[in-house]
């Protein structure tokens, strides 16, 4: 990480820095020829230009990794303890686009506050939306303030089946830090803390890390084209460490229709092993496409 946040204006602003696309595996100074990515996702060039994208898309929850360094200069290290982030995904970025963090400045003092938070382009074009937070401040996140609706099941295609208080089987995780250290190249952002000695002392997982971590695993296998809407990290008893074994729990609180998607929302938690302290939170959207699906002929690709 290079120290070159700046605050101005009532503002926090971090450095500019490339996006990654992981599912191309291709590391941040490596120049780009052709991004294929995963073949049949929104991270393959050819599959996203069919849904109507610019090019294969990077994840939303890569975005998460711009905000820690921010949180810092605004909140300490308690980002890590107790800490929020809350983030909805507002424009797809494609692989090698420069992208920043900009958070509110809050005041001095405070010890529970929420303030807001968005991931810009040069052009000032908002990537993503929300707030942060420290603590219990008394406003509720932006992920949950929103009105969560589901649709009637008759309505559902891609997800048909799926339902509202469906349980993911706890499953156990844990992040290597050997596993860590091979993925650090490909974080939009990073810390020492990831990769050597913290002040828990283990290292600890960067936000991206953590999606894949408290993920609900589905029972169900959709025919289109997914990517990411939102997500909210909450820091409970954090961080969330390397070598540490942890379990996960989750259930889907929404799935619905709009008229571009289907989508579902989940709620999760992460709990440590041996102690079964709750650890971290996070709310969760992922998106389909409509078009292209073979569950909705009436919807062309590309549209």
């Amino acid at each position: 990480m290079v120290s070159d946040i700046l605050v101005k204006e009532g503002y926090i602003y971090g450095g500019w820095r490339k996006t990654i696309n992981p599912a191309d595996y291709r590391p941040r100074d490596t120049e780009r020829t052709r991004t294929t990515g995963s073949v049949g996702s929104i991270h393959s060039e050819d599959t996203a230009k069919s849904v109507g994208m610019r090019g294969a898309v990077v994840a939303g929850v890569q975005h998460l990794d711009l905000l820690p360094p921010v949180l810092l200069e605004a909140f300490g290290q308690k980002c890590f303890e107790n800490g929020t982030m809350s983030m909805y995904y507002t424009y797809a970025v494609v692989y090698g686009e420069e992208v920043r963090a900009v958070v509110q400045l809050p005041p001095k003092g405070v010890t529970d506050v929420q303030v807001e938070a968005r991931v810009e382009l040069p052009n000032e074009q908002v990537v993503a939306t929300g707030t942060v937070s420290l603590g219990s401040p008394k406003e509720k996140s932006y992920l949950q303030s929103q009105e969560i609706k589901s649709s009637p099941p008759a309505e559902l295609r891609i997800l048909k089946g799926l339902e509202v208080g469906y349980e993911m089987p706890p499953k156990d995780v844990i992040l290597a830090s050997s596993e860590l250290k091979n993925r650090l190249q490909f974080l939009e952002d990073t810390l020492g803390w990831y990769s050597g000695d913290s002040p828990w002392g283990n290292a600890i997982a960067p936000p991206s890390r953590l999606h894949g971590m408290m993920a609900v695993i589905l029972s169900v296998h959709p025919d289109a084209v997914g990517f990411f809407g939102a997500t909210e990290i909450r820091y409970v008893n954090g961080p969330v460490k390397t070598d540490v074994s942890y379990q996960a729990k989750g259930n889907i609180i929404a799935v619905g229709v709009t008229s571009r998607t289907e989508y579902y929302w989940f709620d999760s938690q992460l709990y440590e092993k041996d102690s079964n302290q709750l650890v971290a939170e996070m709310r969760h959207m992922t998106r389909y496409m409509k078009a292209g699906s073979p569950s909705y002929p009436e919807v062309p690709a590309g549209s």
